[in-house]
């Protein structure tokens, strides 16, 4: 078995048929049914079920599957190790909350895209969980996520601190009306959403009962919170700029409850390649962070 089996089984399996697999890979159909056959052959094991619509993968099949998604990674990055010669260049994915993306990436961009344009930057948007997960997973090079995060095989470095606040309809004019008021809707983005628990904490010490209400994305938030449906939470830099008009009251809260500690991660073995080493000295400088 080799690279080239595993490239076919990726196609077969995609396509669930030999004959659009064949056409993808720029081969006769013959030829990716005999590959199969002898891969087959020389596993033991049927790689697929046949149907009369087709091919679907075995059990054995989806097990293979499994490793060649990392094994064609692992391999793309030895081909990027043996090409790098430090300056950056190629592909780069970067993760990020939504947040990160509005109050700080921006400058971060603009320079990146200045100093290496040989660099095909692309940015993934996402909650903490998916992100990190992605990273880990090898679909992403490095995330910007809420931290803590303390999963092996990664690295983190603190980069921003941002002040949280409480936000609510602009005729709730303070915490307390809050707490008088019954169970409170607590508005976030969905169950990966790092502010999500949080959020719910804050509520809890403040004696607000509450209960989550998921929202898929910042604008329904916004329309939810400025309407009375109910209240959210963030970045206090953020209602200064995109939140900037809307009709709402902001709420301060005391100490290290009000602050959201966001890291820059990525996997342990990437470190040595040069587009994501520029690009985390570049986030390093743009770091409000201080312990």
């Amino acid at each position: 078995m080799d690279i080239d089996d595993l490239r076919i089984v990726t196609a077969v399996a995609k396509h669930g048929s030999m004959n659009r697999a064949a056409a993808q890979l720029n081969m006769v159909q013959s030829s990716v049914t005999a590959r199969i056959r002898l891969l087959e052959e020389e596993l033991g094991v049927p790689l697929f079920v046949r149907h009369s619509r087709g091919v679907r993968l075995s059990d054995a099949g989806e097990r293979l599957l499994s490793f060649s998604d990392r094994i064609h990674t692992l391999f793309d990055e030895a081909v990027a190790a043996v090409k790098e010669d430090g300056v950056p260049k190629g592909a780069l994915r970067i993760g990020s909350t939504e947040p990160t993306v509005s109050l700080r990436l921006p400058p971060v961009l603009a320079e990146y895209a200045r100093k290496y344009p040989a660099v095909a930057l692309t940015i993934t948007l996402g909650n903490t969980s998916e992100l990190i997960e992605q990273v880990i997973d090898q679909t992403l090079d490095g995330a910007f996520v809420a931290g803590p995060v303390q999963r092996p095989g990664l690295i983190e470095e603190p980069v921003y601190r941002e002040d949280v606040v409480l936000v609510s309809q602009a005729s709730t004019r303070s915490i307390d009306v809050l707490r008088n008021s019954g169970d409170v809707r607590a508005l976030v983005l969905d169950q990966g959403c790092s502010y999500r628990d949080l959020l719910t904490e804050i509520l809890e010490t403040y004696g607000i009962k509450n209960q989550v209400l998921p929202l898929a994305s910042f604008d329904a938030i916004r329309s939810c919170v400025e309407s009375g449906v109910g209240v959210t939470l963030l970045p206090k830099e953020l209602l200064a700029g995109a939140w900037k008009s809307a009709s709402v009251a902001i709420h301060e809260l005391a100490g290290r409850t009000g602050q959201v500690e966001t890291v820059f991660i990525r996997r342990a073995e990437s470190t040595h390649f040069s587009a994501l080493n520029a690009f985390a000295v570049l986030s390093r400088a743009s770091s409000n962070f201080t312990r």
